[in-house]
């Protein structure tokens, strides 16, 4: 007869041997670590790979046809002749905001930082700014950002800025284009007329558009590409619809700061600070702002009444190849009825150019 002792006695016996061939584990004391746990090793072909990007690829509607069409020609000051010298001939007028300083701070030239003329063109659906400059390769180092400053309100303060970043190739991309804006209205610091250095500002400060991340509700916004013909060097084709009917525009070429928050730069720096690209000038040579160029701007739209900061004034090619025994009121290579759009006033010999501003003489 199995009693109720013998029965404890039995359990006791089988417990003990039980814990004899458990795990290990199971016999941890009550605190004490854990042994570790075995890491599974995969065969290198199954291991997990890295994503290729973190974005996801942007998908277009809407590309720049392939011709962009020619517009009216607009110069800038360029430094060629003068480059062996170690200087700009003239055209860098701090107070006015307009820079002619395509040369690195210890006065070399940087050819392709040089801006020679600039134009805008349209179709339907696109505007298209071209930039030429003295040098053919937008590629080379130092690294050369280039840009458009749209003013819709004509006011001299830049609203929008297209910005191009390296490497530039002859598709249309969308890939190294950015669009930034000036919703406080700073970019030229207290006044668009003069600088205003030192003033603290943040200039372009919101950035609408980004190719290459996606950002931005349009993804077709804006474009650039390599010309690299007679035409231009760099060409910019953006949204009529975003840009709208009525805007000023001007360019730049910027292998220096870089930096579209701390436009406009003639407000960061005194004259002094920045120095001066003009051997005349007491500021020669360059200092803190080097390696800049950017041009006037041209109305787009409407005819202005040449008081809009910022504004060219006329458009004067620096040479015409008019012969010396022609009567000196006549042009050889350009005549009134040349004259339309952009630039629809004809300025007699000696100037023989269009303009955007009406002919007063002499």
């Amino acid at each position: 007869m199995i009693t109720k002792r013998t029965c404890t006695l039995m359990l006791l016996l089988a417990a003990v041997a039980l814990s004899c061939n458990l795990p290990a584990a199971i016999s941890t004391p009550t605190g004490a670590p854990a042994p570790p746990t075995a890491t599974l090793v995969l065969p290198p072909a199954t291991l997990p790979q890295p994503a290729a990007s973190t974005s996801a690829p942007v998908s277009h509607l809407q590309s720049p046809p392939l011709a962009a069409g020619s517009g009216a020609v607009f110069y800038d000051v360029d430094s060629a002749g003068t480059a062996a010298e170690k200087r700009a001939p003239y055209g860098d007028a701090y107070d006015l905001n307009l820079l002619e300083r395509p040369f690195s701070q210890d006065m070399s030239y940087l050819p392709n930082l040089d801006i020679r003329t600039f134009r805008l063109s349209q179709d339907g659906t696109w505007y298209f700014v071209s930039i030429k400059t003295i040098g053919s390769d937008p590629n080379a180092l130092p690294e050369i950002h280039y840009a458009v400053e749209l003013d819709v309100n004509k006011d001299g303060f830049g609203d929008f800025i297209i910005v191009a970043q390296p490497p530039y190739t002859t598709d249309w991309t969308t890939q190294n284009v950015r669009v930034f804006a000036d919703t406080n209205h700073n970019t030229s610091g207290l006044s668009p007329r003069r600088s205003d250095a030192p003033f603290d500002a943040d200039g372009y400060e919101t950035l609408i558009f980004d190719g290459a991340q996606g950002v931005g509700d349009d993804p077709d916004l804006a474009w650039v590409r390599l010309a690299n013909n007679e035409e231009a060097t760099i060409q910019f084709a953006f949204k009529k619809s975003w840009a709208g009917p009525v805007f000023m525009f001007g360019v730049l070429a910027d292998a220096g700061l870089k930096d579209v928050s701390k436009l406009d730069y003639v407000d960061r720096f005194t004259e002094e600070q920045a120095g001066s690209p003009v051997r005349s000038n007491p500021n020669y040579p360059l200092k803190a702002l080097y390696a800049v160029d950017n041009t006037c701007r041209q109305a787009v739209g409407f005819v202005p009444s040449g008081y809009e900061p910022m504004l060219c004034p006329k458009i004067v090619p620096p040479t015409q190849s008019i012969s010396q025994t022609e009567p000196p009121n006549q042009c050889a290579d350009i005549q009134p009825s040349d004259c339309s759009g952009l630039t629809p006033y004809f300025w007699p010999y000696p100037h023989c150019a269009c303009s955007s501003v009406p002919y007063t003489g002499p």
